[in-house]
């Protein structure tokens, strides 16, 4: 109480010390106050002297604050100063007592606030968005699993979408990849990227970043459109710089209608990329990213240690005019099987670094072709 007094004090004196334009950031500090008050307190009140009640310096109105509890703040100032804290933080808050741990979980509470921040644009299969009630898709509906809103819990929620997120679909599992048992294997993420949802709100992107350890042979990222039923992709391939756009045509015999264009130089030969290569949506507008990483040979031709490079990106260098639907899956492609090692280590809104737009690889006619028929080849083949 005596710590919580001091502070108050302070805060008086500086407050008295301010200018008349800064009287008006003067019930930020004394709701400050008073969540210290709330905090220290309890339930039970503690007494200040008349004399410092009386004190010019000192912002406590009355005895009656010195009673207030935790649950009188939840309607404003509690949330206000809780929404600014981190995960770690905010479940140090939770453990603290029931009363922080119900209001934080609560819809409209800092685990919603902080979901509807860190997922926007994502989506989980066999879920929606973080928060339906702003699926413009889904409009209408009310309830997650059967529960209605109000009656989520937010922190669980943010749980499972921090989890999932990072995860691959079967037959992979969890957030890594240690074997490819089929050639041309495709391991697809357990999230979507909402192309709706990021165009809407052009300022926010969402960044993907896969970090490669071991790689004998060919792994390229991607991203289709084939939960809309659609049969297009862009694929970047880390080892050439290049970026694919295809179009399947014809499933058997099979034909697909390509066209490329290399923004980035070839960097490996005749060995699989090492690093991370990582994806950024933003505004409807793809950009990629790779960093490379080195092993360093001794005398006897084995790893002595590691290099690693700069950030590379490509720009943005296409839009998705080629998607279909407002959902683009991101994936790993495999050229062959073999032991791998890939782990999904980032989903967010913040890049290696901010990519330009490049002009010219908007220009259709500075994408070559690069088509491809089973027909064709077999009778080249005979």
């Amino acid at each position: 109480a005596a710590l919580i007094l001091s502070t108050r004090m302070e805060v008086g004196t500086r407050s008295a010390a301010m200018p008349p334009a800064m009287d008006t950031y003067k019930g930020a500090f004394t709701a400050i106050g008073r969540l210290f008050h709330a905090c220290s307190a309890g339930w039970q009140g503690f007494d200040i002297p008349e004399s410092v009640l009386q004190s010019p310096t000192c912002v406590v109105a009355s005895r009656d604050i010195c009673q207030l509890a935790l649950a009188d703040l939840a309607d404003g100032p509690y949330f206000n100063i809780a929404t600014q804290l981190g995960v770690e933080d905010l479940s140090r808050a939770d453990a603290a007592c029931r009363l922080t741990r119900d209001l934080n979980r609560s819809h409209g509470g800092p685990w919603w606030v902080m979901g509807r921040r860190n997922f926007t644009g994502l989506e989980l299969d066999g879920d929606t968005i973080f928060d339906p009630a702003e699926d413009e898709i889904t409009e209408g509906h009310t309830t997650v699993g059967g529960r209605k809103l109000v009656r989520v819990d937010w922190k669980c929620r943010y749980a499972r979408f921090a989890a999932e997120v990072k995860m691959f679909r079967t037959p992979f599992s969890g957030t890594e990849i240690t074997t490819v048992q089929q050639a041309d294997e495709i391991a697809y993420c357990c999230h979507k990227l909402r192309s709706d949802i990021l165009q809407a709100r052009s300022a926010i992107g969402v960044y993907v970043e896969v970090k490669v350890l071991a790689n004998p042979d060919n792994v390229s990222l991607a991203v289709v459109d084939f939960e809309a039923g659609g049969c297009s992709s862009v694929t970047f391939s880390p080892d050439t710089g290049a970026i694919i756009r295809e179009r399947k045509i014809r499933e058997a015999p099979r034909k697909v209608e390509g066209t490329y264009i290399q923004p980035l130089t070839t960097i490996t030969s005749g060995q699989g990329f090492e690093g991370s290569m990582g994806l950024y949506l933003q505004g409807g507008l793809l950009a990629f990213y790779r960093q490379h990483v080195e092993r360093e040979r001794g005398t006897e031709e084995k790893a002595t240690g590691l290099q690693v490079g700069a950030w590379e990106c490509t720009g943005f260098v296409t839009d998705l005019s080629w998607a279909e639907g407002k959902r683009l899956t991101p994936c790993l492609a495999f050229r062959d099987v073999g032991d791998y090692h890939l782990r999904l280590t980032r989903i967010d809104a913040h890049p290696p670094v901010m990519p330009a737009e490049r002009k010219l690889a908007f220009d259709n006619s500075l994408w070559r072709s690069l088509d491809w028929d089973a027909t064709e080849q077999d009778e080249a083949e005979m």
